[in-house]
């Protein structure tokens, strides 16, 4: 027995160096709030390690006292109690205590130095003040040593258990020379006890020889265990890693395990692993068992020629011939490792490449697409059939590298999504409020420079949804909502443009106060008689904020004029929707792509303009009836219109037939009234310069195949423009009768 001890000795000092050197890593790490879960996983298989030997050569103080520290690294790998300094100072005080007591076992004294024992009562009584209420949580799952009745009489009672009850089950048979190794058998067993409650047990005596040959010193016991416990695999065949090489062990996990390990083995990593390293990863299968399974797996194999190779049967059959995993994980595992080994095989075929070079073929291309039409427009003019022909072939193939360009510019929107789970947690916490992000459309496509541009404004409008919109949880109890308040970013694709939305269910915009904050600024007159919507669109302009005071996130005055002035950079728009004590939703639309589009060419005069085609819903001619009017009847529906030869004070007369190009943006539709409809036409966008930035109207200009300028007509401001006309033509018809 002495030998024994000595090993157990030998080996628990290097697992305190072991846990020694991991806290001191923790302690040198600067946000123990935070600290490694590999770093703590091994202090914590350490401690368990010193506990498990202890508990084998039957020296309790040492079980007794590590189990303190145990439990304390328990709660900290499992999130119930936060790592701090002075925990990891106890925990170093705990490893010295446990050296010192190693030492008083290695010179032989049988008894406790007293003073040894009130220092060691100290440390537990300080570790045990780290677990607060996580105390009864690991005292249930992990029952003192001292609580448990060690003799084999409790063994054989504890079989009275529920044995229907979903346990873990464990097959075990010791080996023949496990007495003469000076192992006691039982005290394996009154270890497992520590780890939680033996549901049954049924001793086996299949191997028992007669008794004219049985041998004092050999053991021919087997055991078969319904175990009920908190642990996982790998602490429980810890329990008898001192005789692991001397018994034959199986351990089945409880069928509500399955689930666990099923979603454990979806949720690794996407790692090139085989079978078996997918299932030890996830917990399901011990090293210990994964290793015995390959050596039987080595010396089962057939062997083999050039013609007729080896046969070798699957790591994963073997394992559940042996007994120890369920053939659901092992099939889990193997549909885990083809996902992984289909992903790294698609992702071989990735090439990456610069964006600056990807940004400069799209130059190029549309450049390409300017010379094409200028080459279509030249063979029509030389009435030349062949070659007409041969430029529509060549348009029709610009275009579809027109559009294989584009689409590799198109990047899924998710990403700048995802990034606002920790802007919404930190927020929401600096303003002691609960809120939860809900995020839809994650995988919805744009250009790429437009996901660049997109994430500031939504930060605007993320903060201002947490710190104006969601009230505190005491608010919203008292009105009856939720104490966790809900933010969503939504994106979807409508009518060829991309849709973003930022919602909260808050108490919406105070409509009241936005309009006396607006009055009292002056940028609103107090006999001004303005809409909802037009009291909404207030909180756009520079300036203006209704915080009561400046904070860390509101009260200056910038945010939501800088969101509306990046929007329409990018040739897009912004609208409000809020209903008072249900929440506010902010739409954001945007073009798919800043580079080149299919647009509809139109004149008025001797000027031409393009609109977006994904915008035009039909053409039609204007009726002599509509000259003083600025609207239409289409089909029962009251259509707005505006006129480009108005809107631009373009010179010269009308001609005798008009045409309404009608749009829609949004949910609104209105008229384009325009001399000649030329057909569709390839755009490539340009830029305004800095003088022609603010025109109203106007979004940017492209080059037609003629070489002249067309200019690119802003649709949404067009629309807002005719829809405003037409409420102030309706006002004053009332007002005459």
């Amino acid at each position: 027995m002495e030998e024994i001890v000595a090993v157990f000795i030998q080996e628990a000092r290097e697992q305190l160096t072991e846990m020694e050197k991991g806290l001191m890593a923790l302690q040198q790490q600067h946000g123990v709030s935070a600290p490694d879960a590999e770093t703590i996983n091994a202090i914590f298989r350490a401690a368990h390690t010193i506990k498990g030997g202890s508990g084998v050569v039957e020296i309790r103080v040492i079980e007794r006292f590590t189990h303190s520290a145990e439990n304390v690294l328990d709660q900290v790998r499992n999130g119930a109690i936060q790592l701090n300094a002075a925990m990891i100072g106890d925990l170093l005080a705990a490893a010295d205590h446990l050296g010192a007591l190693l030492d008083a076992v290695e010179q032989g004294e049988s008894g406790e130095d007293p003073a040894l024992a009130a220092n060691g009562q100290a440390i537990a009584a300080r570790l045990d003040g780290h677990l607060g209420k996580g105390a009864s949580v690991a005292t249930s799952a992990t029952p003192a040593v001292g609580a448990v009745d060690t003799t084999s009489d409790a063994l054989e009672s504890s079989g009275g258990g529920n044995v229907g009850a979903d346990t873990w089950h464990i097959s075990l048979r010791f080996g023949r020379n496990v007495l003469k190794n000076g192992m006691e058998p039982v005290a394996f067993l009154r270890y497992l006890l520590s780890l939680g409650e033996i549901a049954h047990i049924t001793t086996l005596f299949d191997d028992m020889p007669v008794a004219a040959e049985m041998d004092a010193e050999c053991c021919y016991l087997g055991f078969e265990i319904n175990f009920r416990s908190h642990a996982s695999k790998e602490q429980i065949e810890h329990v008898f890693e001192f005789v692991r090489d001397e018994c034959d062990l199986q351990i089945l996990p409880p069928h509500s395990k399955l689930a666990d390990y099923l979603q454990l083995i979806e949720d690794l990593p996407e790692e090139s692993l085989r079978i078996g390293e997918i299932l030890v990863k996830s917990g399901a299968l011990t090293q210990e068992e994964l290793d015995a399974a390959l050596r039987q797996q080595t010396s089962g194999a057939t062997p083999g020629t050039a013609e007729d190779p080896p046969q070798v049967a699957s790591i994963g059959s073997i394992l559940v011939e042996q007994g120890v995993i369920q053939p659901e994980l092992v099939e889990a595992a193997a549909v885990k490792q083809k996902q992984v080994g289909e992903k790294k095989a698609a992702e071989a075929r990735l090439i990456r490449v610069h964006a600056d070079k990807l940004d400069q073929l799209i130059d190029l291309v549309g450049e390409l697409v300017i010379a094409g039409a200028s080459a279509h427009l030249i063979a029509r003019k030389s009435g030349q059939t062949t070659l007409v022909e041969a430029t529509s072939v060549l348009s029709r193939l610009v275009e579809d590298i027109r559009d294989s360009a584009l689409q590799l510019r198109m990047v899924q929107i998710g990403e700048t999504f995802t990034r606002f789970h920790r802007v919404v947690r930190d927020v929401s916490r600096e303003n002691g409020k609960d809120i939860e992000l809900a995020i839809s459309g994650a995988d919805t496509e744009l250009d790429k420079s437009v996901v660049e541009k997109i994430g500031d404004p939504l930060m605007h409008l993320v903060r201002n949804a947490i710190d104006h919109g969601i009230e505190s949880a005491e608010v919203r109890a008292a009105r009856g909502k939720p104490a966790q308040g809900r933010l969503e970013l939504n994106a979807y694709h409508d009518s060829g443009s991309i849709v973003i939305e930022v919602v909260d269910d808050g108490g919406g915009l105070p409509k009241d106060k936005i309009l006396k904050k607006a009055i009292d600024q002056g940028i609103a007159q107090a006999g001004d008689t303005l809409s909802d919507d037009e009291i909404v669109n207030l909180i756009f302009q520079p300036g203006f904020s209704t915080a009561d005071k400046i904070t860390n996130l509101s009260g200056r005055g910038v945010g939501m004029d800088v969101v509306r002035k990046n929007i329409q950079a990018l040739r897009g728009r912004v609208d409000v929707q809020s209903e008072q004590g249900e929440g506010s939703r902010f739409t954001i639309r945007l073009p798919l792509t800043l580079a080149i589009i299919d647009g509809f060419l139109v004149s008025a005069g001797n000027a031409s303009y393009v609109i977006p085609l994904d915008m035009v819903v039909e053409c039609l001619e204007l009726n002599a009836g509509s000259a003083d009017r600025d609207y239409l009847n289409l089909r029962g529906e009251v259509l707005p219109f505006i006129r480009l030869r108005q809107l631009f004070e373009v010179e010269g007369e009308a001609p005798k037939r008009e045409n309404v190009v009608v749009v829609r943006s949004a949910h609104q539709k209105a008229g384009i009234v325009v001399d000649h409809l030329l057909g569709e036409f390839q755009t490539v966008i340009k830029p305004l310069g800095t003088l022609f930035r603010n025109l109203r109207g106007i979004s940017g200009s492209t080059i037609l195949g003629s070489g002249d300028v067309a200019l690119i007509l802003d649709v949404p401001t067009l629309t807002a423009l005719a829809g405003r006309r037409e409420n102030e033509s309706f006002a004053t018809d009332r007002a005459m009768q």
